[in-house]
This record gives C-alpha cells, structure tokens and sequence, in this order.
C-alpha cells in the first residue's frame, strides 16, 4: 500500500462568463514561494490523511486554505504525479468567489531548514482567477493536464 504522505487531493474551482472559462487558483504563501510566480500556483489541495477519503480531503483542504466551502455537484477530474512523485487526486466545482477575500490557515515551518528559526505564515498568500491559457503558465506543471481534462468534461454535451 502506498504512503499516504505521497498523496493529497484538491479542488479546481471554475466559473463561465462572459468571456469564457476562468480557473480559481492559489498561491503558496511562505518564504520559499515569495518571489516565485510561473509553475508555483496550485489548486488549493492537501494531504489525505490516514483513513480519509481522497474528496474528503480535498473539500477540507479547500476550505482550510481559501475559506470558501465547495458545493456540489463535484467532478472528478482523476489523479495526475507531480515530479517529486506526490499523486494528487482532483475535482472540479462551479462557482464563483471573490479572490481578494479568501482567507488561509497558517502553517509553522523552519526556515531556512536546519536554522532553528520558525516562521508561521498562511499556507496560500493569495488567489486568483486565470483563463485555462493563462493558468497553464502560472500552475504546477504537473497540475496542468487537470485543466485540460476540466476542459473536455465541459466539451462534453452530457456534463457540459
């Protein structure tokens, strides 16, 4: 059985306007993630923890890191690995939020590692709204593909 440790789950919340498709992404807050901008969003996602259902997981992790309660109905948009090997599972919800009102828990880290000095700062610094395009830029690298399967979900007449 795989380490749970190796996988989280998350959520792509989206919304269709005017102009199209739109993506709700986060930003990881943190020292490490300051200055870093192209393939350092995310979608707001987390660990499983032991026993826990991976859309559990997900919908916990959501809320924690933006303040916003996912609603249903969720799509499930598989799992992809990122390079260091973690496996996030991934849905998608409809819905609209303001991104300058999101709100994050803190973590407490050490840093720079081995310094003994500890920094508590919001897991996700801020939020935005991205078009797919804009989001495949900005996102993990690896999180990317789960744009496109959003995508072709919608694409199809019986989701869609």
């Amino acid at each position: 059985m795989a380490k749970r440790a190796t996988e989280s789950a998350g959520m792509l919340l989206f919304r269709r306007g005017p102009d199209g498709l739109e993506v709700f992404l986060a930003h990881p807050g943190g020292p490490f993630w300051k200055n870093k901008d192209a393939g350092a969003w995310t979608i707001p996602k987390g660990e499983v923890n032991e026993g826990e259902e991976p859309l559990a997981a997900a919908r916990r992790e959501f809320q924690e890191e933006t303040g916003i309660v996912p609603a249903e109905p969720y799509l499930p948009l598989g799992a992809i690995r990122q390079k260091a090997g973690k496996t996030v599972h991934a849905w998608a919800w409809e819905g609209d939020a303001d991104a300058e009102a999101v709100t994050s828990n803190e973590i407490r880290t050490e840093w720079p590692r081995g310094s003994g000095r500890w920094l508590t700062f919001p897991e996700v610094d801020r939020c935005a709204w991205f078009t797919p395009d804009a989001a495949r830029e900005k996102i993990n690298p690896a999180q990317a593909e789960l744009i496109g399967r959003l995508q072709a979900l919608l694409d199809d007449p019986c989701v869609g």
